[in-house]
């Protein structure tokens, strides 16, 4: 049988790289308050073709704060409100 502090860890970790996975998903670029390093965001305004969603991304950190980038990406799943 696992030490207790084995399994505790597993879990810890395990939730850590589940949270990490999933990105917020917005309607407009202004309702993300502080893009931090390496956060994504999914905006859904529109600016996409069909069947693509925006992705904003706090890429790169820069001498004026974080540099953030958008990218079309394939929406994944049913648009949700």
């Amino acid at each position: 049988m696992l030490p207790v502090r084995t399994l505790c860890l597993a879990a810890l970790l395990a939730m850590i790289a589940t949270s990490s996975v999933h990105a917020q998903t917005v309607g407009r670029e202004q309702d993300i308050p502080n893009l931090r390093l390496g956060q994504r965001a999914l905006v859904d305004d529109g600016t996409c073709p069909a069947g693509q969603i925006k992705e904003v991304r706090g890429s790169k950190m820069t001498g004026s704060g974080i540099l953030v980038t958008r990218t079309c990406v394939p929406r994944i799943g049913p648009k949700t409100k």
